[in-house]
């Protein structure tokens, strides 16, 4: 089986996505395909990588992203192999919104078992496909980072880039307590 392998430069270093037929495999902040595929199911691993100078829909979502939209990477399809829990895991995690970073223990409950804060992490720490699977999204209940297989560096880059994001495209209203949103609407 046969992949497609790309190196996007990006504010946050080089980008490189591992695809097969518009669909990610593995993504992250290294030039270093080893890096990426090791991450990889060995049932999804590919036998043989071509180089590409474009992805399509999967570079343009990189793109949009550091351009300010990072709505496009949830669009992106992505492949990756594991057990129900951490299935539904990754699965929930592209729910999470941009700027509204959950806890490990909020992301466990999100994931439907409230008790399974170190199954939740796991799931972070084993997400083959970063920036589409966003576990950049998930933080401490203390409020700091906690890990990043990319380095910390990149993860607050990433959500200082989301939260700027939201902020140059908020309405007006959108800082305003929801009663109050309401009342405008009406």
């Amino acid at each position: 089986m046969k992949a497609q392998l790309l190196t996007m430069a990006t504010p946050d270093g080089p980008f490189t996505i591992i695809a097969r037929d518009g669909v990610v495999l593995a993504s992250g902040w290294t030039a270093d395909t080893g890096q990426l595929t090791g991450q990889i199911h060995p049932e999804l691993l590919p036998e043989t990588y071509d180089t590409v100078d474009d992805l399509g829909p999967i570079s343009a979502a990189v793109e949009a992203f550091y351009a300010g939209d990072p709505a496009p990477a949830m669009g992106v399809p992505v492949l990756q192999k594991s057990g129900p829990f951490r299935s539904h895991a990754w699965d929930v995690l592209r729910t999470v919104g941009p700027g509204a970073p959950v806890t490990y223990t909020e992301y466990a409950e999100l994931s439907g078992n409230a008790k399974a804060v170190r199954a939740a992490a796991s799931a972070c720490a084993l997400n083959a496909a970063a920036l589409f699977v966003p576990c950049h999204r998930v933080v401490r209940t203390d409020g700091t980072l906690g890990g990043f297989r990319w380095g910390l560096r990149v993860k607050e880059s990433l959500l200082a880039r989301e939260r700027e994001s939201l902020t140059a495209h908020a309405r007006p209203t959108d800082s305003l307590p929801a009663e109050r949103q309401i009342a405008q609407v009406r």
